[in-house]
C-alpha cells in the first residue's frame, strides 16, 4: 500500500511539473512575442489544416502589418465591437460573461460568447477551438499572461 501511495505522489508531482514547464513554455512566447511577430499561431495552423484537407499541397501565406499602419477607425472599431470594455477590464469582463451566460441560459444552446479580446488573442495564439473547462481554463491563464506584459496602446 505504502509503494502504491508513494508512485501515486511521484506521478501527481511529474504532472504538476509538466503542467508548470507547459506554463513556463507558454510565458516564454509571450515574453518574446512582446517585440517579435509569431512565425504562426494555432488559429492559423487550424486553418491551414482545414485547407490541407481539400489541398494537401496548400501553403500558410502571411504579412505582418505594423501596428502604425493599422487605421485608427479600425481599431476602433475592432474595441467597439469585440470589447467595448477593453480598455478597462484586466481580461475579463465580468458584466459581459454574465450577459452571456443570461442570454445562453434563455435560449437553451450557446448563442453567445462573453470573452474579451485578450481572451480570443489567448486562444488564437495558443489554443484549439475545443470547447471544455480545460481549454477555458488555459485560455484564462495565458490572458492573465498577456495582460501583465502587453501593453493596450
Amino acid at each position: 500500500m505504502r509503494t502504491a501511495l508513494r508512485w501515486l505522489g511521484k506521478g501527481i508531482a511529474a504532472a504538476i511539473a509538466l503542467a508548470l514547464l507547459y506554463q513556463l513554455w507558454i510565458f516564454a512566447h509571450v515574453l518574446w512575442w512582446i517585440d517579435h511577430n509569431p512565425t504562426s499561431t494555432s488559429f492559423m495552423a487550424a486553418g491551414l489544416a482545414r485547407q490541407q484537407d481539400k489541398n494537401p499541397d496548400a501553403g500558410l501565406r502571411h504579412q505582418w502589418v505594423p501596428y502604425e499602419r493599422i487605421s485608427i477607425h479600425l481599431k476602433r472599431a475592432i474595441v467597439a465591437a469585440e470589447d467595448a470594455k477593453f480598455i478597462e477590464h484586466e481580461g475579463f469582463d465580468v458584466e459581459g460573461i454574465q450577459k452571456a451566460v443570461e442570454k445562453n441560459l434563455k435560449k437553451g444552446r450557446l448563442v453567445a460568447g462573453g470573452s474579451t479580446i485578450s481572451q480570443q488573442l489567448a486562444k488564437n495564439l495558443f489554443l484549439s477551438g475545443e470547447r471544455s473547462f480545460i481549454r477555458k481554463g488555459q485560455e484564462a491563464i495565458i490572458t492573465l499572461m498577456i495582460e501583465a506584459t502587453w501593453s493596450k496602446r
